[in-house]
């Protein structure tokens, strides 16, 4: 016959062998002695096998099976724990589930801590991210593939989307130090920018079909990802503009330098958190909107080494990614 642990009873093993003895885990689950030595007696003969060794010693040690075993019950009870937490969130309202749909632009120090918060608070409640650029956010809330969007402010209107501001970003220009755009004293002529090919971060969607933000070299290189563009950036295959929260540690260790272009000033982007009527926030959604707006309070700030003395004023359009 197959053994069949029960959960209290694997419970009970991780007890003992946390704790150092049976008295301790029979004060730890306020349960007698007599009761906790009985339980592990009993699961140790439907597995037929000995989990602790109990002679020649004050302490019961765990066997050489006792000690292969605890590790999958070890894993069972914590499956258990989530099982229950993740059932009492839901009697109360708690969505079991948040997806989330973030654009490339957004800070990933202000994701990190947002999801470490978040991880910290609701630990029951499972997170599916996307990311995107320009237009993707928009529709994946819009098709209701995600219960939330951060990104810039959609370039379609679509009364069934709501868009509310939850901070800013900063995009600046920037290239490697051995670019020739480096080389050049500022402020650099648009004329001279032209000649150098730049990278592009592009809409995969049909939102921005034919447009181009801020786009001013005759020569591009278009990607989807801005990881991608940031380390082809730092390889000197091209000059963009990148957040600033991301760029800040380059341009301080001289990996890039920040390029003074009038005709790419720098700005902060507002940043919008979206999400659609028929499916409004839940309690663990709406935290997570209010701790993101609190991590992105000092990323819209543009430090002085990379712009300068000047503070920046808020866009009000998309800007070249």
């Amino acid at each position: 016959m197959e053994a069949n642990p029960t959960l209290d009873q694997l419970q009970v093993f991780v007890a003992v062998a946390d704790n150092g003895g049976f008295s301790a885990a029979a004060r730890k689950l306020n349960r007698s002695q007599s009761v906790i030595s009985y339980t592990i007696a009993n699961l140790e003969a439907q597995l037929q096998v000995s989990l602790f060794e109990r002679k020649g010693t004050r302490r019961p040690r765990l066997t050489e099976a006792g000690t292969a075993m605890l590790e999958d019950a070890r894993r069972v009870v914590a499956g258990l724990q989530g099982l229950r937490a993740k059932a009492r969130g839901l009697s109360e309202g708690l969505e079991g589930e948040v997806s989330l749909a973030v654009d490339v632009t957004v800070p990933d120090s202000a994701l990190v801590h947002t999801l470490k918060d978040f991880q910290h608070r609701f630990p029951a409640v499972s997170v599916n991210l996307h990311a995107g650029a320009l237009g993707a956010v928009f529709d994946l809330v819009s098709n209701r593939q995600a219960d939330i969007g951060i990104g810039g402010q959609p370039s379609l209107r679509d009364d069934l989307v709501i868009a509310t501001e939850i901070g800013a970003t900063a995009m600046m220009p920037v290239a490697s130090p051995d670019h020739p755009l480096a080389r050049i004293p500022p402020p650099i002529p648009l004329e001279i920018v032209r000649e150098h090919a730049q990278l592009v971060v592009t809409d995969l969607t049909e939102h921005t079909r034919g447009k181009d933000f801020g786009v001013l070299s005759f020569r591009t290189w278009r990607m989807t990802d801005m990881g991608m563009k940031h380390a082809l950036i730092l390889a000197g295959l091209g000059w963009g503009g990148l957040p600033g929260s991301m760029v800040h540690d380059d341009i301080q260790a001289g990996r890039l330098v920040a390029l003074e272009l009038p005709s790419y000033p720098v700005v902060a982007r507002p940043l919008f958190v979206l999400h659609h009527t028929a499916n409004p926030p839940g309690p663990a959604t709406r935290w997570m909107i209010d701790n993101f707006r609190q991590h992105l309070v000092g990323c819209s700030r543009i430090s002085p080494l990379v712009a300068g003395a000047t503070t920046p004023h808020i866009a009000t359009h998309q800007h070249a990614r």
